[in-house]
């Protein structure tokens, strides 16, 4: 079971004056917290005192050099590891341990840098596969596809439907996923996150192996998300051309240390961070 501690502290810190981001977008209240979070394999430390904040309605990019601890720290918001110091705070509750089924249920979904899709499936099922948590009808009642449980099927491919128009792939929709080009399949990964309707949404590289064209529809369909959905993102990405400009606030991490936390000029003009990662232009 999860640990409730939510603290007074924790409380004035999500009330406090949520700002407004260029171009006028209206950021909300922090909905999720990290605070020092350390996570260790053995005597390899992935993390070290990671504490940072994601307003609601923003983009928030976390980058750094390969090994630097981003994915791990996905993980650990997702609940796929359990960090040994530290406790990740939703919408002000603060949990110490929780896991993947948890984290899902209150409204957090991922995608994954290496494709974890169902290759023999089409891209409507595998998208339906998001819709999982939301299916309330047992499982004999599904079977039978009776009653309930046949009006429940009918709501669920409307929404999916929805997503596969959003992401602009009808054509493919029967089409089993393995089929299909790698960014294609990207989209479909999206789409089966979108599928559980998450009020924060975590991507793993998601521009990863794209060519130009492929990542400006990922940057459209990212931003779409959290514009049209109202969706927080919380992005991972090598790409720093995409980095700077879609996100709203950018925290780099370096051999599992937080080196830099703010918008993207403060980050890009960040000594530590040129440092690290960025270099220096000549």
């Amino acid at each position: 079971m999860s640990t409730l501690n939510t603290t007074a502290a924790d409380a004035a810190h999500a009330a406090s004056v949520a700002p407004t981001a260029p171009g006028g977008k209206k950021i909300g209240d922090v909905i999720l917290d990290v605070k020092n979070i350390s996570l260790s394999f053995g005597g390899v430390k992935a993390l070290t005192d990671i504490s940072f904040n994601v307003r609601e309605h923003e983009i928030r990019a976390i980058i750094g050099p390969n090994g630097a601890g981003k994915s791990s720290m996905l993980n650990c918001i997702n609940g796929v590891y359990s960090p040994q110091q530290g406790s990740i705070s939703f919408r002000g509750q603060t949990f110490k341990h929780m896991n993947s089924h948890q984290v899902a249920v209150m409204g957090v979904a991922r995608t994954f840098q290496n494709l974890a899709l169902f290759k023999g499936m089409s891209v409507l099922d595998n998208i339906m596969s998001g819709r999982n948590l939301k299916i309330k009808s047992n499982i004999l009642l599904q079977a039978l596809h009776l009653g309930p449980a046949r009006r429940e099927e009918i709501m669920h491919r409307e929404a999916v439907e929805r997503i596969i128009d959003f992401l602009e792939i009808q054509a493919y929709r029967k089409t089993p996923v393995g089929q299909l080009p790698y960014g294609l399949q990207k989209r479909v990964d999206l789409g089966r996150a979108l599928a559980m309707e998450p009020q924060v949404l975590l991507l793993d590289e998601p521009m990863a192996g794209m060519n130009v064209e492929e990542k400006q529809d990922m940057c459209r369909f990212v931003l779409d998300v959290n514009d049209e959905f109202g969706t927080t993102v919380v992005l991972i990405e090598h790409d720093m051309g995409v980095v700077m400009d879609i996100s709203d606030r950018v925290v780099v991490l370096d051999y599992g240390k937080k080196i830099g936390d703010g918008t993207p000029d403060e980050v890009r003009n960040n000594p530590d961070v040129i440092s690290a990662y960025l270099g220096t232009s000549h």
